[in-house]
């Protein structure tokens, strides 16, 4: 029998568990942190980082006592600065290559720098830090009011374009809003930095208007200048097996997104022996998170050895600091399923070498209230095939400007082939789209 229950723990414990994962720094922390950067010339860090925000700059001006005009830095490159240095994986971008982190094992804090900077420009700057060119009569549909649809209309807004963003959810933000963990981004975070983007102007959000269904390409290049494509990744891959849909077999994406929607914890069904299948940040995130919720036994089944697991080793680190167990080289083989409900999970053991991986034959069996899905998204391919656009591997192919096979339309996120889950990677990705469909309606 399946032991499921709400509310393993009190109030106050949850409240305490899911508070900041990282403080913000004070302004005499932020000043002592600032000073030791070495303000590299041809600085790696700065290279390291998907939108190329100027890091010695900004952290200079930390130094100075200007951290307003340092978020402006960093906004200019990345107008979603201040969730990146929440969430950016900075341990294997700008952080892994610090100059400091070569010498002494002890990089510069240059996400908490990040976040010290563009929280202190929100709390006090009434004015966007950013003004609105005049209006070019040229209208712009962007797909998803994610980071990448969020970036792009923002940097099309500045140049003086009318952009309207259909989004298929009732509130903006993408995977800030609904997949990131909820202790990485606290206090409605997400949702005060898409009202500090749309204050620049000229964005309008049409909500639950999905592509496909309310509305369609050929509607869109009909109607607009351009088209920008930020839709994600709407479909979640099956364990393909027997009992995928019995109660307790969970898409992790969709549990994370209540998780973060909830006003009380409370509510939320928690088992007493949780099994997280996968190896990414989705499946560290919901492992982590449901072990805060009170889970007694949650352990994260990975196919491959630890050094292929696409989550950091510091989110791992993260994940086991909470109690999560994390097992390798083990794939599911058979749910077991008792009066309806998931109750165990038989798994078998692999080995592989030189990318191959193959079954031993030799399983094991776990008790499992809850099985959590995160094996990866799927594109909406067949909408994006019939829409005659150019796919490769299911997703969206594009240039190095992000331009489609379709002259009409643009598309980044991890939407298209090669695309990332990263916030940062997709702001980047609307960044350049933008830049370069302003160039197509400026000719």
């Amino acid at each position: 029998m399946a032991d499921i229950q709400k509310g393993r723990l009190a109030a106050d414990r949850l409240t305490d568990n899911f508070t900041d994962l990282h403080p913000p720094m004070s302004a005499h922390e932020a000043l002592v942190e600032a000073d030791r950067c070495y303000f590299c010339y041809d600085a790696p860090c700065m290279q390291a980082c998907p939108t190329g925000i100027d890091i010695p700059l900004f952290i200079r001006q930390i130094a100075t006592e200007n951290p307003n005009g340092s978020a402006k830095t960093i906004l200019e490159a990345n107008i979603m600065g201040g969730m990146c240095a929440r969430v950016c994986p900075t341990e294997t971008l700008c952080e892994e290559v610090c100059v400091r982190e070569e010498a002494e094992g002890k990089p510069v804090k240059i996400g908490q720098l990040q976040r010290y900077a563009t929280d202190h420009l929100m709390k006090t700057v009434s004015d966007h830090p950013f003004e609105r060119a005049p209006d070019t009569g040229k209208r712009v549909a962007v797909i998803g009011a994610g980071p990448a649809g969020l970036s792009c209309a923002h940097r099309l807004s500045m140049y003086g374009h009318s952009v309207t963003i259909f989004e298929a959810r009732e509130k903006p933000g993408g995977l800030n809003e609904f997949g990131i963990a909820a202790y990485k981004s606290t206090d409605g975070f997400a949702a005060k930095e898409v009202d500090f983007i749309l204050e620049i102007g000229g964005i309008e959000i049409r909500y639950e208007t999905p592509l496909g269904e309310a509305v369609s390409l050929d509607e869109l290049t009909a109607g607009y200048d351009a088209v920008f494509l930020g839709m994600g990744l709407p479909g979640v891959n099956d364990l393909g097996l027997d009992g995928d849909d019995a109660d307790g077999c969970i898409d992790a994406v969709e549990y994370i997104a209540e998780l973060r929607q909830t006003d009380d914890l409370g509510k939320l069904e928690v088992g007493r022996n949780v099994a997280v299948i996968g190896g990414g940040m989705t499946a560290i995130d919901i492992a982590t998170q449901i072990k805060l919720l009170g889970a007694e036994n949650v352990t994260i089944f990975y196919r491959r050895g630890q050094e292929s697991m696409n989550a950091s080793d510091y989110e791992q680190e993260v994940a086991q600091t909470n109690g999560v167990t994390i097992r390798h080289w083990l794939q599911p083989r058979s749910l077991e399923v008792s009066e309806g409900a998931i109750s165990a999970i038989t798994l078998e053991y692999t080995s592989g070498s030189n990318g191959s991986l193959k079954g031993t034959g030799e399983t094991v069996t776990v008790p499992a209230d809850q099985v959590f899905k995160a094996i990866g998204q799927s594109p909406a391919s067949l909408l994006l095939e019939e829409a005659g656009l150019q796919l490769e591997k299911g997703r969206i192919s594009v240039d190095k400007n992000r331009r489609t096979s379709n002259p009409k339309v643009w598309a980044g996120g991890d939407c298209v082939a090669g695309g990332e889950d990263l916030t940062v990677v997709s702001v980047e990705d609307g960044k350049l789209a933008a830049e370069d469909i302003h160039r197509a309606l400026s000719a």
